[in-house]
């Protein structure tokens, strides 16, 4: 098998595993990042509490433990997609460059290493093909983790608007109005699952709805380019310290690659999260609030909005809860996609050992 067959298998396994471990920090983020608020207002006020503790235990209370792990399967199947895609197109572009780069240093251009540019263009186009074959998948999640708080926020709109016509209305119709704010109380949000996200999104915007979000997603290819550069260079830097010119060079150990992990997501997902926010606004459903700082026509149109009514901290918006979830989960990917590749690579020897045995004693 390939080596970029086996780090796309690899990537695909480590990222399912730190999914499943990290999701609902995942789901609660994304709220965190679709929730629309004014401008800050000033102290003592009365806000809420957005901690993320505090707003975990209130999904669970609202919605269950199931509330935490909305959309986990269609966010399963894209992980193992994504990082399988991403991890094989990664691979057959660091194969091909450091080819390059050995060939030219036979003709004595370079050191034979590959710089830190090649590795940001390498970690670009891999992440620019994932983006275009998966953000489909994506689209669909955001939806399920945000579907609750969408249709919570038309209800409560619903009710306003009720108040408002009682508040108006003579003595004839304020019962009739009573009887439907009854009705409209006792409402719950519907059902909703992978396939009524689909619907939804086909119903609203046609084939172009799956890949709302693009443009922000494309830019944010940087994040894993500028994610993979920090480790490579770092991997790299350590290798060479701990073996000097000793060859071949000695492996990483599971906790200093899970370390390195924690250290390039960390530097990525500061740099590039308010872009992220802006992805999950688009992809999130507009009709939240039913009002016009939360209808969004396109990725410029969502940064003007967000700038003119909530403020540059709104594109900040549950920062510290993506800054625990991604780290943490880009570690356990980091570790355990580079097990899974030694392992490959222990089972693949052991095979060939066993073959060329099997053919001597013949």
């Amino acid at each position: 098998m390939s080596s970029a067959a086996v780090n796309g298998l690899a990537g695909a396994g480590g990222g399912i595993i730190a999914q499943i471990i990290t999701y609902p920090l995942q789901a609660v983020n994304t709220r965190q990042q679709t929730e629309r608020s004014a401008k800050k207002r000033k102290a003592g006020s009365g806000a809420t509490d957005t901690s993320t503790l505090f707003q975990m235990l209130q999904l669970i209370q609202n919605e269950g433990w199931g509330g935490l792990y909305s959309g986990l399967k269609p966010s399963l199947f894209g992980t193992a997609a994504s990082q399988g895609i991403y991890y094989y197109f990664y691979q057959i572009l660091k194969n091909k460059v450091e080819d390059i780069a050995v060939a030219r240093s036979k003709k004595g251009l370079g050191d034979g290493t590959v710089g830190m540019l090649s590795w940001l263009a390498i970690a670009a186009v891999a992440g620019s093909i994932n983006v275009l074959l998966t953000n489909p998948i994506w689209v669909l999640v955001t939806r399920m983790q945000t579907h609750t708080q969408a249709e919570r926020k038309i209800l409560e709109s619903k009710r306003d608007l009720l108040l408002k016509e009682i508040s108006r209305a003579n003595s004839l119709e304020v019962s009739i109005l009573k009887d439907r704010l009854v009705r409209l109380e006792s409402e719950k949000p519907h059902p909703y699952g992978t396939f009524q996200a689909i619907r939804e999104v086909y119903r609203e915007s046609g084939i172009r709805g799956y890949w709302k979000g693009l443009v922000p997603t494309l830019i944010m290819v940087c994040n894993p380019s500028i994610q993979f550069m920090i480790y490579e260079t770092l991997a790299k830097r350590l290798q060479s310290k701990r073996s000097g010119k000793q060859l071949p060079k000695r492996n990483l150990t599971a906790m200093e690659v899970f370390l390195l992990g924690a250290i390039a997501k960390l530097g990525a997902t500061v740099v590039t999260y308010p872009l992220l926010v802006v992805k999950s606004r688009l992809q999130a459903k507009q009709e939240i609030g039913r009002n016009v700082m939360s209808r969004y026509t396109g990725t410029i149109d969502a940064i003007i909005k967000m700038v003119r009514y909530e403020g540059f901290h709104g594109f900040y918006k549950g920062m510290g809860t993506k800054i625990v979830q991604s780290v943490f989960a880009a570690s356990v990917l980091f570790m355990v996609k580079e097990e899974l590749v030694k392992l490959a690579v222990l089972l693949v020897a052991r095979s060939r050992a066993m073959l060329l045995t099997t053919s001597k004693k013949r």
